[in-house]
């Protein structure tokens, strides 16, 4: 798809988010098809209302959903998940056909497109995840951390998430990560400031990162840096929101990444999840819980717009990649602040 225009993945932060993981009923590929096409004009009945919140949707798809829909070839890195599970942490692979990222300045507009969508999908699918992120503060997570720092600007936003060249019949697109973690809230308030910080990596109050021979084995931006051959650290772009529900304590940050190849998020996973070295996980995780986690490539517009008919059978067969293919190992890259996953810029 040379010169496919992304999805509005691209954007500022915004006060409001809906995130909806939705598995599709076996039969119901035509239904999908259907929504697919009618997302964009959903998004304009809403958001044409009230400019001003500049409400926004992503429309994501799954391996497994890609194969039953349109067959023949998946988008080069597209594949279920893996779990990331060490010794004492495990990232979980759960499930998920489609993934809607929605974002504006105000909720209701959320709301009510979240509503309109589903409405669309009716009995076809079912919403396995729900969940209404929002602004805390000056763009901190539950934990007091400013989250979102190191996310790259302008045209190195761009480059870092859109598809080109090297996967030409789906430039244009970008993939997906979600989990959604729980934290602890008790047990990480009961640390000193300054453990919190050792953990993170950065200091609380004024957001400074640590020089590097200051950081801790385990810290959180030290095994979220991932660097390419060249000794380059590589860029994803995050949009995590804070969630939670104070009558159930429940709190937590639900953790979406863009990239244009997703084994950069995987590397990071594995990192913080099993250790880099092995047994060094990382120090967040010993009060974050990750419950759910997805990949899913986010298509251009032209191709929501008018989705492809399903490959013939042969071609099916003989071109789609099987799901229990390992995921190749991501170049070595990134920083984050929980910010779980975020990369750090040179």
């Amino acid at each position: 798809m040379p010169g496919a225009e992304p999805q509005s993945i691209v954007t500022a932060p915004t006060e409001a988010a809906i995130f909806l993981v939705v598995t599709v009923a076996p039969g119901a590929e035509d239904a999908v098809r259907d929504l697919l096409a009618a997302a964009g004009g959903l998004k304009r009945s809403v958001g044409f209302r009230v400019p001003e919140a500049e409400l926004t949707l992503v429309v994501g798809i799954g391996a497994e959903l890609w194969d039953r829909v349109f067959g023949g070839s998946r988008p080069a890195n597209l594949h279920v998940l893996p779990v990331f599970s060490g010794d004492r942490h495990t990232a979980p692979s759960t499930p998920g056909d489609l993934l809607f990222h929605i974002r504006a300045h105000r909720f209701d507009l959320c709301f009510e497109l979240a509503q309109r969508i589903t409405d669309h999908l009716g009995a076809a699918g079912t919403v396995v995840d729900e969940v209404h992120g929002f602004r805390s503060f000056d763009e901190r997570d539950l934990l007091g951390f400013v989250d979102g720092t190191e996310n790259p600007e302008g045209a190195a936003a761009h480059a870092a998430v859109t598809i080109g060249a090297e996967d030409p019949a789906f430039a244009g697109g970008s993939y997906v990560i979600v989990q959604k973690y729980i934290h602890d809230l008790p047990a990480w308030d009961a640390l000193s400031t300054e453990a919190q910080e050792a953990a993170i990596g950065r200091t609380k109050l004024s957001d400074i990162e640590f020089d590097d021979d200051a950081k801790a084995a385990n810290a959180h931006l030290t095994l979220n840096v991932i660097e390419d051959e060249d000794g380059e650290e590589l860029e994803i772009l995050r949009f995590n929101m804070p969630f939670g529900r104070v009558g159930a304590q429940e709190f937590g940050t639900y953790y979406i990444a863009y990239a244009r190849d997703p084994a950069t998020i995987e590397r990071m996973l594995r990192n913080m999840f099993i250790g880099d070295p092995p047994g060094t996980t990382d120090r967040l995780l010993d009060f974050s819980t990750a419950l759910t986690g997805g990949l899913f490539y986010a298509p251009p517009i032209d191709f929501l717009d008018d989705p492809p008919e399903r490959a013939p059978a042969s071609e099916s067969a003989e071109s789609a990649p099987p799901d229990d293919a390992p995921a190749a190992d991501p170049p070595p890259a990134g920083d984050g602040s929980l910010n779980i996953g975020s990369l750090r810029r040179a």
